[in-house]
């Protein structure tokens, strides 16, 4: 909205200009989507506790401690991190920019399924919520549209291309797969957010880790000097997708402040689909799909973890793992759910800075 007013003005209102540069906007997204969470998060919380008379459901076969600990806990929380990103993006990003749409559609959509998910299980008093095949179905309606969006706003040759960190040159060509693959990514990562959501506070920070270290790469991927600098595609426009990585820090910077152990509200399917579609979409925009693994290592540890303990069971009877997802494990062999947390913040870190290494100088 801001970028839209200045860009009507006369140019030679030179101290508005700014509101132009993609910089200035990331940062006044960020604050404002920080205010908004920490300002209106008490309400948020009050209504949702009047709502939900027994908070989030507590799996049964999960840690037991997690029973007496977390019984009673909020959930939803995503609508509070939604309502600090949503605005945000709407004030500060060039509303002209279709990837800003398209990333805003994926996170909102995923969002609805998993409000949809939250509200059975809380109006159910269940921890089973809407089937997981009706999930994934919706969620790669979602994204087959949002990769027929994409698609068909990117020149060629990377339109329907994989790239490969390092390598400048080196195009995979999938065509047609190409959607599929996209689509894939989008819910892949989807999923593997809502599977690290299991501890207070231990999704949101790798989330934001993640955030940063893509609104880096969009920035340098939509710039065509420091694209053609540092050696790797130049994709126009997508730059102003950092605007949105900035006001997602922002947001999950002040759900933070609630969800911190113990946590207040939980950011439940709402939240955790919603920013894991987020980054998916993002990644798939700045044709980086494969430094999102490497970035959001942390949350394919977590789904790897899930697949092994479950095809091994499956297959010989026996677990790999005390219990899945992986934080799970380490809880059951004795460390506090604190020292879990910050250890895979930890572990998120130095991931994003492997992933960023991947942004080849010459």
């Amino acid at each position: 909205m801001f970028y839209d007013l200045v860009a009507g003005m006369s140019k030679d209102v030179n101290a508005l200009n700014v509101f132009r540069y993609i910089t200035f906007r990331t940062g006044g997204a960020t604050m404002t989507a920080l205010f908004l969470t920490l300002a209106f998060g008490p309400r948020v919380i009050a209504l949702l506790k009047s709502r939900q008379r027994r908070g989030q459901p507590i799996r049964e076969d999960g840690p037991q401690t997690h029973v007496v600990m977390k019984q009673g806990t909020p959930t939803m929380g995503g609508f509070l991190i939604l309502f600090g990103l949503v605005p945000s993006v709407l004030l500060w990003a060039d509303l002209s920019n279709r990837y800003v749409w398209i990333v805003l559609f994926v996170t909102l959509g995923f969002g609805a399924v998993g409000f949809a998910d939250d509200y059975l299980k809380v109006s159910k008093i269940s921890s089973k919520g809407v089937p997981g095949r009706v999930k994934l179905f919706f969620e790669f309606v979602i994204a087959v549209i949002a990769m027929w969006a994409l698609v068909s706003m990117t020149k060629e040759p990377l339109a329907t291309a994989l790239t490969i960190p390092f390598f400048k040159d080196v195009l995979i060509q999938l065509g047609g797969f190409f959607f599929l693959f996209g689509a894939l990514v989008i819910v892949g990562s989807s999923n593997a957010v809502n599977l690290t959501d299991g501890l207070d506070g231990l999704a949101i920070v790798p989330v934001m880790i993640a955030a940063a270290s893509l609104g880096l790469v969009v920035y340098l991927v939509g710039n065509v000097v420091f694209a053609d600098y540092l050696q790797i595609h130049f994709v126009p426009g997508t730059g102003e997708l950092a605007v949105f990585c900035g006001a997602l820090i922002g947001a999950g910077l002040g759900f933070l402040w609630y969800n911190a152990p113990p946590a207040m509200i939980f950011m439940g399917d709402t939240g955790s689909l919603a920013l894991g579609g987020a980054l998916g979409a993002i990644s798939v925009a700045a044709k980086h799909e494969l430094v999102l693994a490497i970035i959001g290592g942390l949350f394919v540890l977590e789904a790897v973890s899930v697949i092994v303990q479950v095809a091994s069971f499956k297959l010989t009877g026996k677990r790999v793992f005390r219990m899945a997802p992986l934080h799970h494990h380490f809880e059951q062999k004795g460390w506090a759910e604190p020292t879990v947390v910050v250890r895979f913040w930890i572990i998120a870190v130095v991931l994003a800075m492997v992933g960023l290494a991947t942004l080849k100088l010459r």
